[in-house]
């Protein structure tokens, strides 16, 4: 039998209910030292780790000591039912981490993002009709809200990301998109306040569920590929806000705390995405990110090409290289042959660095991950801010696949939408390659004068493919 403790404010608890709290304290340490972790692509592996074995210590202590308002502890046919739950989640985990490509992973992100929203807005769901105070109500129907948009908009992430959804920009959408909105907090305010949902509660929670999924579809439709780091990053930011909401409503400390930290990392990476793309997070809501921007001004310049052959040459006795990876490289998976072509330039004495902008690739670090999976050393990749100082003493940039994060537009065009944007200084080297498949413009929808420089040489064609040229040509030196 549990001996029963009293505390200083006179409450009664037991030796349970406190090894239960203790847990989810210890729980909540782990989760920190994860986070921590992953903040390097050396110790992330570690860092999931961590933070795995905090979620474990959680859910065990959970089964054993959790109990309900009445005082009983969780029956031993729910604890069955929640383990097999965990085991054939666990499995399916297990084979779908085990068969991801590297490239993939955006997708995989997104597709988790929607399974974590779509079980707290169940939990919310689930939960409506046992409220019974104005401040539960709020709780659980902004759950139900921001889970049910986390569940939506991650899909649609997904299929755009896997190329199965395509995008529909039209001017109107971001009105709709703040018309849902306004209409999703009207409905919050005025269920919680009782005002209306008294009668027909099940079908008002129904209402604001498909609302808030559509909200979630359409909000993500009009964003392109290219621009997938900040919304994925919202995304993750919503289905941890929706777990912290969901521990709410259980009164589950383990849950609130593991949700919050999700929801503070990924707002604060989200801003931070925004920054990096020189666009306000009102954008990313009502999504009017990326899309039509203006074409620029001035005499655009003459593009210069250069030949496989001259470029192989200008590269194999070059000191220092900097290669810019973009959306792109991702795109054309060209990541194992860069590293190829890293590798054999290295060993000709020449120094290769790879200059990462926050937002290039398809989510926040994809550069990170596609180059650590072709065996690049993770001193080689080096941030946008510590990569520039360096360029004017750098012989050659590649920039593969990379467009709107190297227009030096960003820098000296005021009349530029991406005036402000941080962008990686590639027109300050001294010879500049870029591989593209054509002139297409980047998400802003502008001209690249860098394309115009006049120490900039193109290298039209696919960029797996440029590269294996390269590579072939430079063997032959």
């Amino acid at each position: 039998m549990e001996k029963i403790l009293t505390n200083a404010d006179g409450i009664n608890f037991t030796t349970g209910d406190a090894i239960l709290e203790l847990s989810y304290f210890v729980a909540a340490i782990l989760f920190v030292i994860g986070l921590k972790l992953l903040s390097h692509p050396e110790t992330a592996r570690k860092g999931n780790l961590w933070a795995a074995s905090g979620m474990v210590l959680a859910i065990i202590t959970t089964l054993l000591l959790h109990k309900d308002p009445d005082g009983n502890h969780i029956s031993l046919t729910n604890s069955i039912v929640v383990i097999a739950a965990i085991v054939a989640a666990g499995i399916v985990g297990w084979i779908i981490a085990r068969r991801v490509k590297m490239t993939a992973m955006p997708q995989l992100v997104s597709f988790f993002n929607a399974t974590g929203g779509a079980a707290s807005a169940l939990v919310a769901l689930l939960e409506f009709p046992n409220i019974t105070a104005k401040g539960v109500a709020i709780v659980t129907l902004a759950g139900l809200t921001i889970g049910s948009i986390s569940f939506s908009g991650s899909l649609i992430a997904y299929g755009k990301l896997d190329g199965k959804v395509g995008d529909i920009r039209a001017y109107f959408m971001k009105y709709v998109n703040i018309f849902l909105l306004v209409v999703v907090v009207s409905l919050i305010i005025l269920i919680s306040s009782g005002i209306i949902g008294e009668r027909h509660p099940g079908l008002i929670a129904l209402a604001l569920l498909s609302i808030a999924l559509a909200y979630g579809i359409l909000f993500v439709m009009p964003i392109g590929g290219a621009d997938m780091p900040v919304v994925i990053s919202l995304l993750n930011s919503f289905t941890g806000i929706a777990a912290a909401l969901a521990g709410f409503i259980y009164n589950n400390q383990a849950m609130i705390l593991g949700g919050i930290l999700v929801g503070a990392a990924g707002t604060i990476l989200t801003v931070l995405m925004c920054r990096a793309m020189n666009r306000s997070l009102l954008n990313v809501i009502i999504g009017a990110f990326g899309g039509n921007g203006a074409a620029g001004s001035g005499e655009h310049g003459t593009i210069k090409e250069i030949s496989i052959s001259d470029a192989s040459i200008l590269l194999a006795y070059s000191q220092k290289v900097v290669i810019v990876p973009g959306y792109g490289l991702a795109v054309a998976q060209a990541q194992h042959i860069a590293g190829e072509l890293d590798e054999l330039l290295s060993k000709k004495g020449v120094d290769v660095k790879y200059a990462i902008h926050p937002v290039a690739g398809r989510m926040p670090g994809h550069m990170n991950v596609l180059l650590a999976e072709a065996d690049v050393p993770y001193d080689k990749l080096v941030e946008m801010d510590d990569i520039n100082p360096a360029l004017p003493n750098t012989d050659v940039v590649i920039v593969v696949g990379a467009n709107d994060v190297v227009n030096p537009a960003a820098e000296n065009d005021p009349s530029s939408p991406i005036y402000g944007m941080p962008i990686v200084k590639a027109h300050t080297a001294k010879n500049i390659i870029v591989m593209k498949r054509g002139m297409g413009k980047g998400y802003a929808g502008i001209e690249n004068f860098l394309f115009f420089d006049d120490k900039t040489r193109m290298l039209f064609g696919n960029a797996k493919d440029s590269l294996q040229k390269l590579v072939t040509e430079i063997k032959s030196l």
